[in-house]
């Protein structure tokens, strides 16, 4: 059985919360290009400047990762770009990371928020502590957004309304993923370019593979489980949905 496509025709803006300048660039951004190339608004909300993943100063890392981010950022039509300056490599889940989420969810009004897994352990080996601290940070706020009663301060002294997503989706590895994005041609296209944006940052990992080998690898064996050529594929959550309660047959 194919994997469903996502109700991207439902869908009107987007907001992506990551840790780091490059996390979009492995796959997510191939998506991304699709959606806005169909009129839907796409947001990045970084958590951090990434400071910390060059062997540079911290302060010349933030501002050249930040560089090739907006580079990325063009290339797959993102115009909205947020970046916080949480501490890169020991962002901490808490009460302050989750405010500056609710905060952008408040002000974008996504109806999809995108954000990232928060499992200790992943099929490819165990998750980076600042991932795992902004997928479980992200989740929360997602529902903080539409509580009036929940960082009451941004409405009564910043002017922002609750708001609550209809969509939460994590990126997904076939078998786990729920939905997928067809990106055959100019969105992969597009995908690759975007993190071959990150060059300088790529440039000091030698050991990285070239984004044009890698990135359409992975794309082809997620397109296997839509039945097309390169795909995209997510856990979706319809947060709207009635829930689902067991029965008795």
């Amino acid at each position: 059985m194919t994997l469903p496509v996502l109700p991207e025709e439902s869908f009107e803006r987007v907001l992506c919360v990551v840790a780091h300048p490059d996390d979009m660039e492995y796959g997510s951004s191939a998506a991304v290009a699709r959606w806005t190339a169909r009129g839907i608004e796409v947001g990045y909300l970084l958590l951090t400047r990434g400071e910390a993943g060059m062997p540079n100063p911290p302060e010349e890392t933030a501002r050249l990762r930040l560089a090739e981010q907006q580079a990325a950022c063009d290339v797959v039509g993102v115009t909205h770009l947020t970046v916080l300056e949480h501490p890169d490599g020991v962002l901490v889940y808490g009460l302050d990371l989750r405010r500056d989420i609710c905060r952008e969810i408040r002000r974008f009004k996504p109806d999809v928020v995108l954000g990232v897994g928060y499992d200790v352990e992943t099929p490819m080996g165990f998750d980076q502590a600042d991932h795992r601290a902004a997928g479980l940070a992200t989740l929360d706020a997602i529902r903080d957004a539409g509580n009036r009663w929940v960082f009451p301060e941004q409405i009564d002294d910043e002017q922002l309304e609750p708001h609550s997503p209809r969509w939460y989706l994590t990126p997904g590895l076939a078998g786990a993923a729920t939905h997928g994005v067809d990106v055959t041609g100019e969105p992969l296209r597009k995908g690759v370019a975007s993190l071959e944006a990150h060059a300088a940052y790529l440039a000091a990992l030698p050991w990285h593979p070239a984004p044009a080998e890698f990135i359409p690898m992975f794309a082809a064996m997620s397109g296997k489980a839509m039945g097309v050529e390169h795909a995209v594929l997510f856990r979706a959550h319809d947060l709207q949905a009635p829930p689902s309660f067991p029965t008795d047959d």
